[in-house]
């Protein structure tokens, strides 16, 4: 599956007033920019236009329009094809000048439509964040884009030095990590996860293991080469048998408002970190790849971020 991961360094040129988790305030903006840049039949709406197969903001954010279900699949609708990972400080009031860094996630082809994002992001600077002051909202300049060590785009030149920073992302059949029996994971952004038809602050190991199965088979369904060979019902059920050893889960409220709902919504997760011992070899290569992708609900959002923290 085709994976990017792409850094763009931004600097606020207005002061801006955001709340605490900022991926909702980002996801919003981006959508914005993205249709603003890319809408070809402005008068249209998704559903009626001709052109939605072929369009990069259907295909990111209108994607059960854009994109069928492969045949057989048991999902209900296709994974949206990006991740925004906001900016982690908790801070709610920025002030102009300061620095910022938001990564963004994309998979599969939408990668080679990477300059599209470039220039969304510089429309969102201009469109603006946060709340409005005085009538206006958070303006920022787009100063540099980067993909691991690589400068893709500056704002000195402002000229894409290279579109195909992306790379192939496999499940490996192997960790480096094996013979390690307890792993400690890190919940960096809040994790939704609904089992029994419930969310709560808790998070057996089988129920991990089915959550990243899930993400794993429908990325890989929709972006990648098909179906991984998993033996998904042999993984959930030896999965019952690793121990949670240490728990320091809780759960985290955050409020977002829906424009296409036009109501507030509450998005809790789960934060926190938790310890799981016992034979982890077959989940080893599971994790680290969802390290990558995030799991459960609202990952476009950047929910769902977490990190194995071993100390070696």
């Amino acid at each position: 599956m085709l994976y990017g991961n792409y850094q763009f360094k931004c600097r606020l040129e207005t002061g801006a007033v955001m709340p605490p988790y900022k991926g909702s305030t980002f996801r919003g903006v981006f959508g914005h920019a993205l249709k603003r840049v890319v809408c070809a039949l402005k008068r249209q709406t998704c559903e009626e236009c001709l052109l939605k197969k072929r369009c990069v903001y259907a295909l990111v954010f209108e994607t059960p329009l854009a994109m069928e279900i492969p045949a057989g699949s048991k999902m209900s609708h296709p994974p949206h094809p990006f991740v925004i990972e906001p900016p982690r400080s908790e801070e709610t009031e920025l002030e102009a000048g300061q620095d910022f860094d938001c990564r963004l996630l994309l998979f599969g082809d939408v990668n080679k439509s990477f300059p599209y994002f470039v220039y969304a992001f510089d429309q969102m600077g201009k469109i603006g964040i946060g709340r409005r002051v005085n009538g206006s909202r958070g303006k920022f300049g787009l100063k540099e884009v980067r993909s691991k060590d690589t400068r893709l785009y500056s704002e000195e030149d402002q000229v894409l030095n290279q579109t195909d920073a992306a790379e192939f992302l496999s499940l490996s059949a192997k960790s480096p990590l094996n013979g390690v029996t307890r792993v400690p994971l890190v919940l960096e952004t809040p994790l939704r996860i609904k089992f029994k038809n419930r969310y709560k602050a808790e998070l057996p190991f089988h129920v991990l293991t089915r959550t990243m199965l899930r993400r794993v088979s429908s990325l890989f369904n929709v972006y990648g080469e098909g179906e991984p060979k998993i033996d998904y019902r042999g993984l959930v059920e030896r999965a019952k048998d690793i121990k949670v050893v240490e728990n320091n889960l809780n759960w985290l409220d955050w409020r977002r408002y829906s424009n296409r709902q036009e109501r507030a919504m509450f998005m809790g997760g789960i934060t926190g970190s938790i310890t799981y011992e016992g034979d982890l070899d077959a989940y080893l290569p599971l994790m680290e790849f969802c390290e990558k992708v995030h799991i459960g609900k609202g990952t476009a959002f950047g929910l769902g971020k977490f990190k194995i923290q071993l100390v070696l």
